[in-house]
């Protein structure tokens, strides 16, 4: 049985490493049935703090109206079904749904209001790639306030093995400097999470376990991260489209017997448990 789309480890790609691919252009969004939902939340988060979730250097506007039409154009051409251009603007799914196209919002919130993914723009500077514009509602354990125009060695700081002068921070400008507009890259990341929130700028709650009080892990949560990198045939700059996934562990809960058997872990949950205590090493 083939992965789900959104499943990191497919068994090519090791934890704490780049993991670039190259893209199909037609597989550079991805949209499914939770967008409505998706979509409320960053109106909520903008409507609460528009300065938490979105920040753009001056001179950033062009990029920014290059990322919109860019998804202008994809969307109703991709998803058909979902998105339809109407004059100045788009209507998704429900046309009550409408996001205008000429209003006064910086053009990379508006984007960022037509799909599920956040924007993040990089551009080259003597320092590296910096993150100069971002439409942020859903991060990855980062805040944007914190990571705003850094270069991106800086970004990836306390990822092991990222910071600056590090190997894989220098293939990354490398890369960064080579890519072309006519090939968009995908990699994976993921995390534990002991929530189901969107809007997780931190980690963990210091001093709170992560997973709940009690002896056992009632709250546990895959959190998954699919980014895809486009060069921008005009600006140049480099736009992260970053789409998360929240997967409750306790759905295996939900799986019959037949189905437990079918994906392995009845057969082999001791040596399964006992290869997870392996990696989390001895309990404080």
């Amino acid at each position: 049985m083939p992965a789900p789309a959104h499943t990191p480890y497919d068994g090519s790609a090791r934890p704490f490493q780049i993991g670039l691919k190259p893209l199909a252009l037609a597989d550079w969004i991805d949209v499914d049935r939770h967008l409505s939902a998706y979509l409320d939340e960053k109106d909520r988060l903008v409507a609460l703090d528009l300065d938490r979730v979105f920040a753009a250097e001056r001179g950033t506007d062009a990029a920014q109206r290059e990322v919109l039409m860019l998804l202008v154009d994809h969307l109703p051409q991709r998803f058909p079904q979902i998105y339809r251009r109407n004059g100045d603007s788009i209507e998704i799914g429900d046309p009550s749904r409408r996001v205008s196209l000429s209003g006064p919002a910086p053009p990379l919130l508006t984007a960022a209001r037509l799909i599920q993914d956040d924007l993040v723009l990089m551009r080259q500077s003597a320092f590296g790639w910096r993150l100069v514009a971002a439409s942020l509602s859903f991060p990855f354990a980062w805040s944007l306030r914190e990571k705003f125009g850094l270069p991106m060695h800086e970004v990836h700081g306390p990822v092991p093995g990222f910071g600056a002068g590090t190997r894989p921070a220098e293939l990354i400008d490398r890369m960064f400097s080579s890519m072309r507009p006519e090939t968009p890259m995908l990699r994976w990341n993921w995390s534990l999470f002991g929530d189901d929130r969107l809007y997780h700028p931190e980690s963990s709650h210091p001093g709170k376990p992560r997973f709940g009080d009690g002896p056992r892990a009632d709250s546990v949560f895959f959190r998954i991260e699919r980014q895809t990198l486009r060069k921008l045939p005009l600006s140049r700059d480099i736009l992260f489209a970053i789409r998360i996934y929240i997967d409750p562990l306790a759905a295996l809960e939900a799986l019959s017997d037949a189905e437990r058997d079918y994906k392995g872990p009845t057969l082999e949950q001791t040596r399964v448990v006992a290869r997870l205590r392996e990696i989390a090493g001895p309990a404080a």
